[in-house]
C-alpha cells in the first residue's frame, strides 16, 4: 500500500501506544481524505470524528492544524475545517514541481547499481502489466492506484529523503482532484504507452532520455486534464 493511502481503523489507538495520538488521528483523517470519504469542501465535524475515535477534541485539533500545514484541509473562522477544493492554478503549479521531481527521480533511477536496477525494472514491468491489465478492463480506479505505485516505486528509487517528502506531499494535494473523477478514462492508453517508453530508458540507462521522459509524462498528463471535461477532471499520470 502507498505510504499516502493508510488504512483507518480504531483499533490502531489501542495498538500503537508509543505513538502520540494526535498522529494517530492525523493519519485516520488522512486515510478517510484520501479515499473520499471525506470529500473536497465538506466539512470535518471535530466532535463526530473525537467521538468515533474515543479521544478529546485536543488530538482532534492538534491533527487537523497538521493536515492544514500540508494543505489538505482550510479553517475557515467561525465556519469550521474543510477538506480543501484546489484552484486551477494551484493544480498547474503541483503539476510544474512534479514534473521537475519526476524528471529528478528518473535520472537518480538510471544511476543505480545493475542488481538495484533489475529488481527496480522487474517491479516497473509487473506495474505496466497491471496497468495494461486494468486497462483491457477499463478499470479506471485499478489503473489509477498501479500508476501511483509505479512513479513512487521511481521516486523511492532515487534514495532521497526529501525528494519522497515532497513527492508525497504533491501527489496527496493531486489526489484530492482525482477523487472527482475516478470513473472516467482521460488518456489511459497515452499514459500507458508513456510508461513503457519510461521503462525502456530506464533500462538502457539513459539517464538524460529518461529524466527528460519522466518530466514530460507529466505535463502530457497536465496538457490532458486541460483538454478533458469537466475541467477539474485529473488525468492519470
Amino acid at each position: 500500500m502507498l505510504p499516502w493511502l493508510t488504512e483507518s481503523s480504531a483499533q490502531r489507538f489501542s495498538d500503537l501506544r508509543d505513538t502520540s495520538l494526535s498522529k494517530l488521528v492525523r493519519d485516520d483523517m488522512l486515510a478517510l481524505i484520501l479515499k473520499g470519504v471525506l470529500k473536497p469542501g465538506q466539512r470535518i465535524n471535530e466532535p463526530d470524528v473525537a467521538s468515533r475515535l474515543q479521544v478529546s477534541r485536543v488530538p482532534v485539533r492538534e491533527a487537523l492544524r497538521e493536515l492544514e500545514s500540508s494543505g489538505l484541509v482550510v479553517s475557515r473562522k467561525h465556519s469550521g475545517v474543510f477538506v480543501r477544493t484546489l484552484a486551477a492554478e494551484e493544480i498547474r503549479d503541483l503539476y510544474q514541481m512534479r514534473a521537475l521531481l519526476d524528471g529528478f527521480a528518473g535520472r537518480r533511477a538510471t544511476q543505480l547499481g545493475a542488481d538495484q536496477r533489475a529488481a527496480l525494472l522487474t517491479l516497473l514491468d509487473t506495474s505496466v502489466a497491471a496497468m495494461l491489465q486494468a486497462a483491457s478492463l477499463h478499470d479506471v480506479q485499478r489503473y489509477y492506484a498501479e500508476n501511483l505505485s509505479f512513479h513512487w516505486a521511481i521516486v523511492e528509487a532515487a534514495g532521497n529523503q526529501q525528494l519522497s517528502d515532497s513527492y508525497r506531499g504533491i501527489v496527496q494535494k493531486l489526489h484530492l482532484t482525482r477523487l472527482k473523477n475516478l470513473s472516467q478514462d482521460v488518456g489511459m492508453q497515452a499514459s500507458i504507452a508513456e510508461h513503457v517508453d519510461i521503462v525502456q530508458a530506464l533500462r538502457e540507462a539513459d539517464a538524460p532520455r529518461c529524466e527528460a521522459m519522466m518530466a514530460q509524462h507529466v505535463d502530457d498528463a497536465y496538457a490532458r486534464l486541460r483538454e478533458a471535461q469537466p475541467p477539474a477532471a485529473s488525468p492519470v499520470a
